[in-house]
């Protein structure tokens, strides 16, 4: 039986990657990465990448005049390499509705807080400003929107005093690297169910 094949998109240091490439050499699902994709050169997640030994590439945005061509690209490396589902492991690009579509329902993404509050780029500085006492992660599916997929799983984490965006980053990415393989464990063995805005967890 031939295994799902994953590809990855990132724009920074691939931790989230790591959290999935560990989950994957300890048997916690089964799964192939068969490419990882930055839109930076300087992006960490090729290291990673390829000291795994995992096909990678960069397809920087700069060099792309519209989000089109871009995407084209991209969809087009993703079909190369037999891509089946994709992960969104910090990539820091939106999607158009027209990528979505070739991959609906089949999108995860982690976002660093807990949605649908602060939604964007900038959660924790968001998160610090506004006061709240409890922030944390979560995975969802991705959609037309931004961070507004139907919510898979979350963790919450507190907020403490003295918190930064650095200090309170940190913490967070401590549960990313723990539900996020969770999350895509049970996707890849068919437990989600999405029922309108909810995703069911089938036994």
């Amino acid at each position: 039986m031939n295994k799902p094949v994953l590809g990855v998109l990132a724009s920074g240091r691939g931790t989230n990657l790591q959290s999935i490439m560990n989950a994957l050499n300890n048997g916690q699902f089964s799964a192939e990465i068969g490419i990882v994709i930055t839109d930076k050169p300087q992006a960490g997640a090729l290291e990673r990448a390829a000291k795994a030994g995992i096909p990678n590439i960069c397809i920087d945005r700069k060099k792309y005049g519209t989000r089109e061509d871009f995407e084209k690209k991209l969809l087009s490396v993703l079909r190369k390499h037999n891509v089946e589902h994709i992960i969104l492991a910090g990539f820091m690009r939106i999607l158009s509705p027209l990528f979505i579509k070739e991959y609906k329902n089949h999108i995860l993404n982690i976002h660093p807080a807990l949605l649908p509050s602060f939604t964007g780029a900038h959660a924790h500085r968001d998160v610090l400003a506004y006061g709240v006492k409890i922030s944390g992660c979560t995975v969802h599916f991705v959609d037309e929107g931004t961070d507004s997929g139907p919510i898979i799983i979350q963790a919450a984490v507190p907020v403490l005093d003295d918190d930064t965006e650095e200090s309170l980053a940190a913490r967070v990415l401590q549960q990313e690297h723990i539900i996020y393989p969770k999350a895509v464990e049970l996707y890849l063995k068919g437990k989600l169910k999405i029922t309108g805005r909810r995703v069911l967890v089938k036994e």
